[in-house]
């Protein structure tokens, strides 16, 4: 049923013939977006083992990866909105985000918070004062954010922020979603080791949200984002969809290319990389088959982020030794450079880039402790903040 549905969409709706918002669109319009999310919201309340069925048809018929079009949108925040949002909250965010007319993006770490999320401090406060009122005033919002992935093409942004100084850490949390275009909101771009400015820094200076924005209970924010974290580590960790694609085909195309650089030393670490991109293959697929009788993305998504981004660096590590003295070049660090993807340095480029595949979306030391916590259930790292109110905490 999933392969006929996606036929007749690319049928009536040439990828290569019509606009992208208009094929997204017509994609989402018939369920194929998330086949596993509710009829109406880009889905079929199918299994969503079968969302590979649909996105296969689509690449077959020359469209993009769904999840490209909306990165963060489609493979972070889609399935918060979908668990959180009220239904008319859903209906109006999910189908622009779908389409990729308005974009998304993840305004979590802070200078003082990376990993230590749960300590952060941006700060919102109630309008009307110490009382809450669910449904009530607006809130009010003073922080800064870092590390924000495509904040300055982004219309909307999920938010957490401290609502209750008062009670340890991980309970003075609230979720908000927040439109980019309120008053207040400040976009400055960071420029990578690559030259490219994707990542940013975000001030918030006396921003409005309406407590209509607000997902989850007060101070259950903690809840809320680590559902949006599973869907992250998912994202990031399950992106190798057939066997010698991803990463490892830029170091088999590169062997190709070179055959006068060929030592048996050499060949023998591409063929361990070679075996450990097939295991990441075929772990990420167990995790999805897992997935796919669950509501939220289980710890176990942390196994295969953890493997893919450490494979990454390993990978390019190897194209720079097999490259040799031409590995040190580039051709440009301008940040209108050709994207990470092509261009005459494109491998270097992609090395440079590496190093933040074990930082972004939660360091490896981190994806470590949810895998030894919560899927070996070893005993819980030490923390000496753990009951205290957050107010006291050094810093």
């Amino acid at each position: 049923m999933i392969e006929k549905v996606a036929r007749d969409v690319v049928t009536a709706h040439p990828p290569r013939d019509v606009p992208l918002t208009e094929l997204m669109g017509a994609w989402y319009d018939a369920g194929l977006t998330w086949v596993h999310f509710p009829e109406g919201l880009g889905g079929l309340r199918a299994p969503r083992s079968l969302q590979p069925v649909a996105n296969r048809v689509m690449r077959e018929a020359g469209g993009p990866e769904p999840r490209t079009v909306n990165t963060i949108g489609y493979g972070i925040v889609a399935g918060t909105i979908r668990r959180y949002a009220s239904p008319e909250q859903a209906s109006r965010l999910l189908r622009p985000l779908a389409t990729g007319e308005e974009k998304w993006c993840q305004l979590f770490s802070e200078p003082s918070a990376g990993s230590d999320l749960a300590g952060l401090a941006t700060r919102a406060v109630q309008e009307s004062g110490d009382a809450v009122t669910p449904g009530g005033a607006d809130w009010i919002v003073n922080g800064q954010k870092v590390w924000t992935s495509l904040a300055h093409t982004s219309r909307w942004a999920v938010l957490l922020a401290r609502t209750d100084p008062d009670v340890p850490k991980h309970k003075g949390l609230t979720y908000f979603i927040l439109d980019m275009t309120t008053p207040g909101v400040e976009v400055r771009p960071l420029r990578q080791l690559t030259g490219r400015a994707q990542f940013n820094e975000v001030f918030l200076d006396n921003v409005r949200i309406p407590d209509s924005q607000r997902f989850g209970a007060v101070g259950e924010g903690w809840i809320v984002a680590n559902s949006t974290l599973g869907d992250e580590r998912t994202s990031l960790g399950d992106r190798v969809p057939a066997r010698g694609s991803g990463v490892i085909a830029d170091a088999l195309a590169l062997w190709q290319a070179h055959p006068e650089r060929h030592t048996p030393v050499l060949r023998e670490r591409l063929t361990r990389l070679w075996i450990r991109a097939e295991t990441h293959r075929l772990t990420s697929d167990r995790t999805r088959v897992a997935a796919a009788t669950q509501a939220t993305a289980g710890p176990g998504s942390a196994v295969t982020k953890l493997v893919g981004s450490e494979l990454a660096q390993h990978v390019y590590e190897f194209c720079m030794e097999l490259l040799g003295p031409a590995g040190t070049l580039i051709d440009t660090y301008s940040p209108d450079a050709p994207d990470d993807e092509s261009g005459p340095t494109a491998i270097q480029r992609k090395y440079l880039r590496s190093r933040a595949t074990t930082l972004e979306g939660g360091t490896s030391e981190i994806q470590r402790n949810v895998i030894g916590e919560r899927v070996l259930k070893l005993p819980q790292e030490p923390r000496a903040d753990k009951k205290i109110p957050w107010r006291d905490v050094p810093r």
